[in-house]
């Protein structure tokens, strides 16, 4: 590492972030478990039993924006974590961090958002802790989930499975949740409201998993976005990924925004979509039982993976051209999770 003070950036989810876990987390704590670096742990019991494990901090702001707050963010943010590893999600633990002074209508309200969000995908919250500390020493309010689900025996879904021949689905348009929190902190307004596409991914995983035996990655493409997410399946993989401009998605308004500031929508935070990677022959399954769900209807094909270029994702322009399309360097929209 070659920073003396740890800054925004090593929280991004890109590069910077990415070097201190390679370099001073993966050292300490390194494990066959651990090293997998895939959305959480999956965790042998015995011979016939393995579970998902996953824990997420959420300190975004504004604590409520278009499409959620922080607390069904955070229900929703760890039930994904644990069902990209192909498990299904039952239990989660609630963790909060509230400064002195947090209005008791506020903390009402955001629990009440966890309940239903919990309700909503089919989850309980099991355990928990509270902690208030004093006024200036927090940011209103931070919290932690963790959650546990159990894999079925014949789904192995890893970030290192990705096979060349692989097609690549985004189960809807991207960049929807950074532009929303960033739109909302800096006061913006436009002409078509933009929210974010904070949902469950639980049962769209689970219709996937029943679609097809031929699944080889799943992924939710949060911090870093879509281009970071794709970089490090890439890595794992050893295999190369080729992406065609005119099939990924984003809405108008959306696009908008991200060219009037300067962003690139591949980049940005989603947190309510998701990354398969499938065998070809059964690509057009998936697709079916992902758009069948109400949060995958715009899912769409935008790429594939392949032999050459192992570890780098390339995308075919617009123009015919092609460019490298490397990790995220730096932060872009802090606190957006």
């Amino acid at each position: 590492m070659t920073s003396e003070f740890i800054s925004l950036d090593h929280g991004s989810g890109g590069k910077i972030a990415h070097r201190l876990t390679a370099d001073l987390l993966l050292p300490l704590f390194d494990n066959p478990i651990l090293s997998d670096m895939h959305d959480g742990a999956v965790l042998a019991l015995n011979d016939h039993t393995r579970v998902a494990f996953s824990t997420d901090t959420f300190t975004v702001t504004p604590l409520f924006f278009p499409g959620g707050d922080i607390g069904e963010l955070a229900v929703n943010g760890t039930i994904n974590d644990v069902a990209m590893c192909g498990a299904t999600p039952l239990f989660i633990s609630l963790a909060l961090i509230i400064e002195e002074g947090f209005p008791m209508a506020d903390l009402t309200r955001i629990l009440q958002s966890i309940q239903q969000a919990a309700t909503r995908a089919g989850v309980q919250v099991v355990t928990g802790d509270t902690k208030v500390v004093p006024k200036g020493a927090a940011d209103g309010l931070f919290i932690n989930t963790s959650g546990i689900g159990l894999i079925p025996e014949n789904v192995t879904i890893g970030s290192t499975g990705a096979r060349p021949g692989d097609k690549i689905i985004l189960s809807g348009t991207m960049a929807d949740h950074g532009m929303t929190i960033l739109t909302q902190r800096e006061g913006l307004s436009f002409d078509h409201a933009i929210q974010s596409d904070s949902a469950p991914l639980n049962q769209m995983v689970a219709k996937i998993l029943a679609a097809s035996g031929k699944v080889h990655v799943l992924r939710d493409p949060t911090r870093g976005g879509v281009g970071t997410t794709l970089n490090e399946i890439a890595e794992s993989s050893r295999a190369g990924i080729i992406l065609q401009e005119s099939r990924l998605p984003v809405r108008e308004a959306v696009a908008g925004v991200c060219e009037l500031l300067g962003f690139d929508p591949l980049y940005v935070a989603n947190e309510g979509k998701l990354l398969a990677f499938v065998a070809a022959e059964d690509a057009e399954k998936v697709l079916a039982a992902i758009q069948s769900d109400p949060f995958g209807r715009e899912a769409c094909v935008i790429g594939d993976v392949t032999a050459e270029h192992p570890g780098q994702v390339v995308l075919e322009t617009l123009i015919g051209g092609r460019r490298i399309v490397d990790m995220l360097t730096g932060e872009q929209l802090p606190r957006i999770c």
